[in-house]
């Protein structure tokens, strides 16, 4: 059994990630997450009451905190996931991504730093500090091309830039001081307890409450979508498996313009919750264009073949699959979604 460290664990990804080591593995797990709008503690309190599983209230740039935790729990792995991740915010409010993705994440490097050095020989060895991060620090791609851990840095937005500020500061940590760290760069994750301003979530949310369903733009923005439960299978096998200064990128080989994953999520609800009206009519009838933001890059895609080939994952889901898994999931979970939006505002 070994210890892991999760910060903004009650985020989407973070309570996934948390979910399937409760659930598969028999390792401790400290949750630290202050609550943000698009943290959940619904989204674990199945395990509230297992002794492996410990939640913080708290924030990251909170040293003392931090430093507490570090001595009481003694972590195997620090995994981090706490950030501010939408595009939209950062456009409209910069200065909270800053704080958390860069302050946050040099707070916690400085206290793993120390905290790897008190160690034991045994216990040095083991330890990794694994940082969550985006494609999007990769910037825009064209028609053609992939991304891969070669990729140079082209942020666009507040939010990539912050992201890949938070990568350089993980890759210098490693190299100026020798800490063990890791990083990933994953695509679009989609998937149950999504907060619902993001593509997938709020599509269907919308669907069902027979309100417009935005596109922006022309709609041909193209992504590369992952279900969150293959990421966090794969955020596993990097931090077990994982080489020491290394990258690894995460996609899930579904590259889809912002209309198509729209379209396939009508065609999926037209088939399984058909809309009540009268006459009946499609959700597609919904679909509504509307100004394109700015700096919108227009495609990511990543190329995944280092985690294929050296660390054996590879998704299990297809696209079609994951979308169903999902929809079905926002239907049966309403109170979630009503839950959520009760104690915040979308965008």
């Amino acid at each position: 059994m070994s210890c892991f460290l999760v910060t903004g664990g009650s985020g989407f990804i973070g309570s996934a990630y948390i979910r399937f080591l409760m659930n598969s593995t028999n390792h401790q797990v400290i949750n630290i997450d202050k609550l943000t709008y698009a943290s959940n503690l619904e989204s674990l309190e199945m395990m509230e009451k297992n002794p492996r599983y410990h939640f913080v209230r708290g924030d990251i740039l909170d040293e003392k905190l931090l430093g507490g935790l570090f001595k009481e729990f003694h972590p195997d792995y620090v995994v981090h996931l706490a950030a501010e991740s939408h595009v939209d915010r950062s456009i409209q409010n910069s200065r909270n991504f800053i704080e958390t993705n860069i302050f946050g994440t040099y707070n916690l490097l400085e206290i793993s730093r120390k905290y790897w050095l008190s160690l034991n020989s045994k216990k040095k060895l083991k330890f990794k500090f694994h940082h969550i991060s985006t494609d999007e620090v990769f910037g825009s791609l064209s028609s053609m091309g992939l991304f891969n851990e070669e990729s140079p840095y082209d942020p666009s937005s507040p939010y990539s830039a912050s992201k890949a500020g938070s990568d350089h500061l993980v890759r210098s940590w490693h190299k100026t001081y020798g800490l063990p760290t890791l990083i990933s760069n994953c695509s679009n994750n989609y998937g149950p307890y999504q907060f619902p301003e993001k593509l997938i979530p709020l599509t269907i949310m919308n669907a069902m409450e027979d309100k417009p369903i935005t596109i922006y733009g022309d709609g041909m923005n193209v992504r590369d979508w992952i279900f969150v439960e293959d990421h966090v299978e794969a955020m596993y096998a990097v931090i077990l498996k994982g080489e020491v200064g290394n990258s690894y990128c995460i996609g899930g080989d579904n590259q889809k313009t912002n209309v198509e994953v729209v379209h396939e999520l009508c065609n999926i609800l037209d088939a399984i919750l058909p809309r009540n009206t009268s006459p009946q009519s499609s959700y597609h009838d919904l679909i509504t264009f509307i100004n394109d933001r700015p700096g919108h890059d227009f495609r990511y895609a990543i190329e995944s073949s280092k985690i294929h080939k050296n660390l054996q994952w590879k998704p299990a889901e297809t696209f079609q699959s994951g979308l169903e898994k999902t929809i079905q999931w926002y239907i049966k979970n309403r109170s979630w979604l009503e839950n959520t939006k009760s104690s915040t505002k979308t965008l």
